[in-house]
C-alpha cells in the first residue's frame, strides 16, 4: 500500500511540472536594422507595437506629433531574418470626426482585425495633460471608425490614481478572435506600489474588451517582478510593454525594467508565461486592488534575455516594446518576433533591434 502511494505521488508530480512546463521559448536570430532609415519621408523608429496578419507586419510609431504606422514584409528563411521591406507608411490624419484632436495619440500597440483588416491603435494619452489614454479603430488608411468605453478609474481627473506614461501600453487579439486584451504598463496608484529592489505588491490590469460590446467585459491583476540590478542613477521601472495570448486564457507577457547609469545595457527584459484559472480574480469592478483581496494571474518565467545576450550585438538588450506571431517556422513551430523602441535616440544610442523566437510545445 505504501509503495503504491508513492507511486501515485510521482506519477502526480510528474504530471504537475510537464503541465507547468508546456511551453518553452528559443533564440533564433537578431536583426539591426540601419538607424534613423527614412522610408516615404517617414524616419523608422519608435516602434513601440508590432502585429502580424495575412503575411504582413504592421508596426506602430511612437510620435504623438505625427501618429502613423507602418506595413511591411519580412523574409524569414532558415530560422533567420533575411531582409525587411517596408511597403507603406499610414498617417492617421481625419478632418471628418474631432477625435484626433480631443486625444493625445501616444499610440503603443497595434492590432490587425483578421476578418474586417481594420486597424486597432491603444494609446497612452497624456496623464499630465488630462488627456485620457483609448483604444480606438482606424480602416487601412487611418480614417477613425470608432473608439471603446474604458472603465472610468483609467480616466484621468483631479483625484490622481494613473501615473503618466504608465497607462496603457500592450495588447493581444484573443484567440477566438472576439475580442482582445489591453495591459498596463504600471500599477494604478490606487492599487499597489511601483516595484523596487525590495518585493512590493505592484499588480498591473489586464483587461478583455468584446468587440461587439464595445467595452471592457472582464479584466485581471497581474503581479510585476522586482528590480533586479543595483541602482547607478535616479531611474529604476520595471513594467508590462507587450502581451501576446498564444492559447486561450494564456499569455506572453513582455516585462521590461529599464535604469539608468547603466547607458547601453539599462534594460533588463523577462518573458513570462502567465494563465487566467478559475482561483484568478475578475477585478473589472473593483476600483482599488491595495483595499481589496484578489487573486492575480498564474505566471512563471520562461525567458530572461540575460541568458542570450552574448547572441546579441554588443551584448546590448534594449527596449523591447512589441511581441506577435509570425509565419510557421520550417519545422512546424510558431514563430516569434520581438521589436524594440529606440526612441528616435533621443536618450542616447539605441538600437532598432528585431529578434525571431520559436515557441517550442
Amino acid at each position: 500500500m505504501k509503495n503504491k502511494f508513492i507511486l501515485i505521488l510521482l506519477s502526480f508530480l510528474v504530471y504537475s511540472c510537464t503541465k507547468r512546463q508546456d511551453v518553452s521559448l528559443n533564440f533564433l536570430d537578431e536583426y539591426i536594422l540601419k538607424d534613423s532609415l527614412s522610408f516615404n519621408n517617414s524616419i523608422i523608429g519608435g516602434l513601440s507595437g508590432v502585429d502580424y496578419s495575412k503575411g504582413y507586419y504592421y508596426f506602430v510609431i511612437d510620435d504623438a506629433k505625427t501618429p502613423r504606422f507602418l506595413k511591411a514584409k519580412i523574409n524569414i528563411q532558415k530560422n533567420k531574418i533575411q531582409s525587411i521591406d517596408f511597403k507603406k507608411v499610414v498617417y492617421l490624419k481625419d478632418s471628418t470626426t474631432p477625435f484626433y484632436k480631443d486625444y493625445v495619440l501616444d499610440l503603443e500597440s497595434i492590432f490587425i482585425d483578421e476578418e474586417t483588416q481594420q486597424v486597432n491603435f491603444v494609446s497612452e494619452g497624456s496623464i499630465k495633460r488630462l488627456k485620457s489614454p483609448s483604444v480606438f479603430t482606424t480602416d487601412s488608411l487611418g480614417n477613425f471608425i470608432h473608439n471603446y468605453k474604458i472603465p472610468d478609474y483609467f480616466v484621468p481627473n483631479s483625484i490622481v490614481k494613473l501615473k503618466h506614461n504608465g497607462v496603457f501600453e500592450g495588447s493581444s487579439k484573443s484567440i477566438d478572435h472576439k475580442g482582445f486584451w489591453v495591459a498596463m504598463e504600471s500599477p494604478l496608484l490606487v492599487d499597489g506600489d511601483e516595484p523596487t529592489l525590495k518585493k512590493t505588491s505592484s499588480p498591473v490590469r489586464i483587461t478583455y474588451f468584446d468587440k461587439e460590446k464595445k467595452q471592457a467585459t472582464k479584466q485581471y491583476a497581474y503581479q510585476l517582478e522586482s528590480i533586479s540590478k543595483p541602482p547607478k542613477g535616479n531611474i529604476n521601472l520595471n513594467g508590462v510593454t507587450s502581451i501576446l495570448e498564444f492559447k486561450k486564457n494564456n499569455f506572453l507577457i513582455v516585462e521590461r525594467a529599464y535604469q539608468s547609469g547603466y547607458g547601453v545595457y539599462g534594460n533588463t527584459l523577462r518573458i513570462f508565461h502567465a494563465s487566467i484559472d478559475d482561483k484568478s480574480t475578475n477585478v473589472l469592478e473593483i476600483e482599488s486592488l491595495k483595499k481589496t483581496k484578489y487573486t492575480p494571474i498564474n505566471k512563471r518565467l520562461l525567458l530572461d534575455f540575460n541568458d542570450i545576450k552574448s547572441q546579441l550585438t554588443e551584448s546590448i538588450i534594449d527596449n523591447i516594446e512589441g511581441i506577435t506571431f509570425g509565419p510557421k517556422l520550417e519545422n512546424g513551430n510558431q514563430s516569434l518576433l520581438l521589436i524594440t523602441d529606440d526612441n528616435f535616440q533621443a536618450y542616447g544610442r539605441q538600437i532598432n533591434q528585431f529578434i525571431l523566437l520559436e515557441i517550442q510545445n
